[in-house]
């Protein structure tokens, strides 16, 4: 059974930055904070339709939940604990920022059922973090992660791909020591400019040029499959589809099915990489792919097919279960 978020917004209060990309309500389409009563009316509700409420957990998204006034945040906690138990939700989840864990406050989370934490790191290189107005350093992340690892949570950590000053090169080596934190997830967000925030400004006004949209989707993917190959689950790819990041966007790196493109590329290159086996080049090649995985072999629009089409080569795709996600066999 898949595992489900029951996911509660809390609007941008409490964070002691606004990050050069920010703007939160955009993002989440949040406007409004939630009572502790109205956390209890939504996992009510929630506990009543989810088929299987075990494997679902109460998200608090949106901001940086242990930046808020201490009274609030156990306000929320108290009331999502009520529904953490047997025949309840497996338990909370929440994002925060990585200057914003310590001791006392996984203490606390710990004691209200909190069994997921996850940090938004964006990026691990200390020019990048302070040209965004991020307010913390990569060692703040990387000492956040091994305390809250050593609290036993499960740890996720976000980042950002084609932030101000960042380079291909930075973001690889971002994307090496994440992994080597070992996380348990992660979120990849490629950016995306919203009008009203500084990278806005920085990008009218010509300081900020992003990355090509295919460098950011060539990245994003490589970046997937490192972290696939590593044990950590990329369990977010790209902002979802909103009306409101649509309306705001003014550049950046937007697509509704961002993940499947970028998926879509990690196949490629692999079937790529099986035909470089080949003496010469086929008229025909079978590739054999996990049957789950087989749109996103033939990829988005069916993609790859015609790319290889272009090549000369009518590829075919092919279910085994035999196969991992990610990579395919060359039948013939």
């Amino acid at each position: 059974m898949k595992h489900s978020n029951i996911s509660i917004f809390i609007p941008h209060i409490g964070c002691p930055h606004m990050c050069s990309f920010c703007d939160q309500r955009t993002i989440s389409g949040a406007q409004h904070a939630p009572t502790g009563d109205e956390v209890r009316e939504i996992c009510a509700k929630a506990l009543a339709e989810v088929r299987d409420p075990g494997n679902a957990e109460i998200a608090f998204f949106g901001g940086s939940f242990t930046a808020i006034p201490r009274d609030y945040m156990v306000e929320l906690l108290e009331a999502a604990h009520e529904f953490i138990g047997e025949g309840k939700f497996s338990g909370i989840r929440c994002s925060t920022r990585p200057d914003c864990i310590d001791f006392e406050v996984l203490q606390l989370l710990k004691e209200y059922g909190v069994t997921a934490i996850e940090l938004g790191a964006q990026s691990l290189d200390d020019e990048v973090l302070t040209l965004n107005e991020r307010g913390h350093t990569a060692q703040d992340v990387e000492d956040a992660c091994e305390l809250i690892k050593a609290f036993g949570f499960e740890l996720g950590l976000q980042m950002m791909i084609g932030l101000y000053g960042s380079t291909p090169e930075k973001e690889w080596d971002t994307i090496k020591r994440i992994a080597a934190l070992g996380p348990d997830t992660v979120r990849i967000y490629p950016v995306v400019v919203l009008k009203g925030t500084r990278l806005g400004e920085l990008l009218m006004s010509g300081e900020y040029t992003p990355f090509s949209f295919d460098r950011a989707v060539d990245i994003t993917a490589s970046a997937m499959a490192m972290f696939e190959e590593s044990g950590i689950r990329v369990i977010k790819c790209g902002l979802h589809a909103s009306e409101f990041v649509e309306r705001d966007m003014v550049g950046g790196f937007y697509h509704p099915a961002f993940r499947e493109l970028c998926e879509g590329l990690i196949y490629r290159h692999n079937m790529e990489f099986e035909l470089k086996s080949e003496e010469t080049l086929p008229k025909t090649a079978v590739f054999a792919v996990h049957p789950s995985c087989i749109s996103k072999a033939v990829g988005q629009k069916k993609v790859n097919i015609s790319y290889f089409r272009e090549l000369g080569i009518a590829v075919s795709i092919e279910g085994d279960e035999s196969v991992p996600k990610y990579r395919c066999k060359l039948r013939r």
